[in-house]
């Protein structure tokens, strides 16, 4: 089971720090992911990061430079910091896992946490 929490109401330009803790699930063998969704749309691929130490990393065009994924492995967690947050950061946010795939972590999700970035 995966749990994501951290989301809040926050201000155009604060900081954020999502996490993800994995109840039953060893982290370190699955590849995790963050993605979001607001009302309406898809829900959009956000960061991912691989299995183990985590050495892989990848993020979306519109987060890179501004939010980093990163894992805590001994603990189960995964966090996605976020910072510069901007108005069109409001989501839903939810935390995925999968064993075999890096490139499409849909194996198991967690419920969402919300962000909302006032202007």
């Amino acid at each position: 089971q995966l749990q994501a929490y951290g989301g809040g109401l926050v201000q155009a330009g604060a900081s954020l720090r999502l996490s993800c803790a994995a109840s039953g699930r060893t982290t370190s063998s699955y590849h995790m992911g963050w993605f979001r969704q607001t009302p309406g749309k898809e829900r959009e691929f956000v960061a991912a990061i691989g299995k183990g130490s985590g050495v892989m990393r990848r993020y979306a065009d519109s987060v890179k430079g501004r939010f980093a994924i990163s894992r805590d492995n001994p603990n189960n967690t995964v966090y996605l910091q976020m910072n510069s947050l901007k108005p069109e950061d409001t989501a839903v946010y939810y935390c995925a896992a999968d064993r075999a795939s890096y490139f499409s972590i849909n194996e198991y999700w967690g419920q969402g946490t919300k962000v909302t970035v006032s202007s």
